[in-house]
């Protein structure tokens, strides 16, 4: 492993619309890293779907903290001082990082389209690299990684047959570089 050096990668800061909304938390309570892919073709999309609002009693919708294009640009959504919703029953103690890619979009459910088959190009997969060097400098407790397919292992119906059952999350999915990852970061990937 090397975690090489740890300076700032460029972040563009491009906060969600209701983040004060969001839960206030310590930078000392975040241990783990959790990686998704956005299952949305790009960064415009994955914008309009973090600012819109699923919990209507406090006005806040799903969002990672930071999102990476493919051509490596890092834009933060939320800060890491406040607790996003990115992963059921893990995000007062983890940062979402999502990795725009495809995924099973837009047929999310559907039996037919479950193969994540887009790779994550390099500029991608380094600038991943270098925010998770950076966190694990700039937070105290972070020393793990997971998957979002890691954490959330729950099952749905199918939207073409409701008697077949689909993973209810597949990301960041097999194309995702775990090893080269892992090799470059100090940080444990942790499966529960």
């Amino acid at each position: 492993m090397s975690s090489g050096p740890a300076s700032a990668p460029q972040i563009v800061s491009q906060p969600l619309p209701y983040v004060d909304r969001l839960g206030p938390r310590s930078l000392s309570d975040i241990d783990l890293a959790v990686i998704h892919c956005t299952e949305l073709p790009d960064m415009a999309l994955a914008r309009e779907y973090g600012e819109r609002l699923l919990y209507p009693a406090v006005g806040t919708g799903a969002s990672g903290h930071w999102y990476v294009d493919r051509d490596g640009a890092i834009v933060e959504f939320v800060p890491a001082e406040r607790i996003a919703h990115h992963v059921r029953g893990w995000n007062p103690r983890s940062v979402g990082i999502e990795l725009v890619n495809r995924g099973r979009f837009p047929h999310w459910y559907d039996t037919r389209h479950q193969a994540m088959d887009e790779t994550y190009p390099d500029a991608q997969v380094d600038a991943l690299v270098r925010l998770l060097r950076h966190l694990a400098h700039v937070l105290p407790a972070l020393r793990l990684v997971a998957g979002h397919e890691d954490l959330d292992t729950a099952r749905v119906a199918a939207s073409d047959d409701p008697a077949r059952m689909v993973a209810r999350k597949c990301d960041p999915g097999p194309q995702f570089p775990w090893p080269r990852v892992l090799d470059a970061v100090p940080l444990q990937r942790l499966i529960p």
